[in-house]
């Protein structure tokens, strides 16, 4: 898992992160960087990743799209 600033926002790539793994690191993230919205999340081709991304930001309340296949864009905090 790696975080880095592209085109002005910072990613989180989850590359390499093990499923039972990415809730903790996706919260830690969004609620680190909550103040520099929008974010992205890297979740690669997986579609188990997305789905254990999406369930996450839902149950935090995030407002977020899938921006396209894989990579997920946190709007705002509140959904």
């Amino acid at each position: 898992m790696k975080t880095f600033l592209e085109n002005h926002l910072i990613n989180l790539d989850l590359h390499g992160v093990r499923h039972g793994d990415v809730e903790v690191a996706v919260e830690d993230f969004v609620l680190t960087n909550q103040q520099q919205l929008p974010l992205i999340i890297i979740c690669g081709n997986s579609s188990k990743m997305i789905d254990i991304v999406s369930k996450t930001l839902k149950k935090m309340e995030i407002n977020f799209e899938e921006t396209r296949y894989g990579r997920i864009r946190i709007n705002s905090l509140d959904a």
